[in-house]
Parts: C-alpha cells; sequence; structure tokens
C-alpha cells in the first residue's frame, strides 16, 4: 500500500513539473546558461538616456550580472589565451544598457573589444575670439 501511494505521488509530482516548466522558460534557462560560461559572444551597449548617446560597447565571450545593490554591472570576460577578466560599470538613472547574443554574427570567437565613444569623455568646446584684428581659436 506504501509503495502504491510512493508511486501515486511521485506521478503527480513529474506531472506538476512537466506542466509547471513552458517551452520558453527552458529555453531561457539554456540560453542564460551557455553565454554564462562562456560559449557564446555577446555584445553589451551601454547607453546615455538623456542625450541618447552610445558610451561604449563591449563584444566577446562574457557573463554579465547585475549588482542592483550597488548599481552596476559586473562584467566577467575571456580573452584568447582563456584568461579571465572582470570590469564594473556604473549604472544610474540614466545609463542603460542592452545585451545581444550575436554568436552567429561576424566577430572573433575569443578576442574582446571595448569600444568607448569619444564624444563622450573627450568634450571639445571650440572658442573664436577676434584679437587685434587677427582671428583665433582655440
Amino acid at each position: 500500500m506504501k509503495k502504491k501511494a510512493l508511486t501515486i505521488v511521485l506521478c503527480i509530482l513529474m506531472v506538476l513539473g512537466i506542466v509547471g516548466c513552458s517551452q520558453s522558460d527552458r529555453a531561457s534557462y539554456n540560453l542564460s546558461k551557455e553565454a554564462d560560461n562562456f560559449n557564446d559572444i555577446r555584445q553589451l551597449t551601454v547607453m546615455n538616456c538623456i542625450q541618447g548617446d552610445v558610451l561604449f560597447q563591449m563584444t566577446g565571450r562574457m557573463s554579465i550580472t547585475a549588482d542592483v545593490e550597488d548599481n552596476q554591472l559586473e562584467v566577467i570576460v575571456e580573452d584568447e589565451k582563456g584568461k579571465y577578466k572582470k570590469h564594473f560599470i556604473g549604472l544610474s538613472d540614466n545609463v542603460t544598457y542592452v545585451v545581444e547574443d550575436i554568436t552567429e554574427g561576424n566577430v572573433s570567437n575569443y578576442k574582446y573589444t571595448l569600444n568607448f565613444n569619444p564624444d563622450m569623455w573627450i568634450p571639445v568646446d571650440v572658442k573664436t575670439i577676434k584679437k587685434g584684428g587677427l582671428i583665433c581659436g582655440y
């Protein structure tokens, strides 16, 4: 009798497990696991939402964790030598990010890149003044 009851309970749990886990849940879990194990190539784009500018992009094999307590992204990348490096990206109420899986794209399998938008870091303000009949710019 105990054996029969245990078998029925196990069957019910298996049915509930199958019903509760959708195909999209399994796909999402599997894709995240592959990316976090450095098997996929991702592109991370960080944007300034107020000005609409891309602050920088990072492409490569990476694991990305959103650290809500410190308001930052923690990005671990794998280089072509199988070594790992950790980067921190500070977030604010006007900075957001997008992560894309570009494994099938035309990118290097092992080298990661980090591209900064120079306009965001090296502001140039040109002023023209008139000095004794000459126009000077600086």
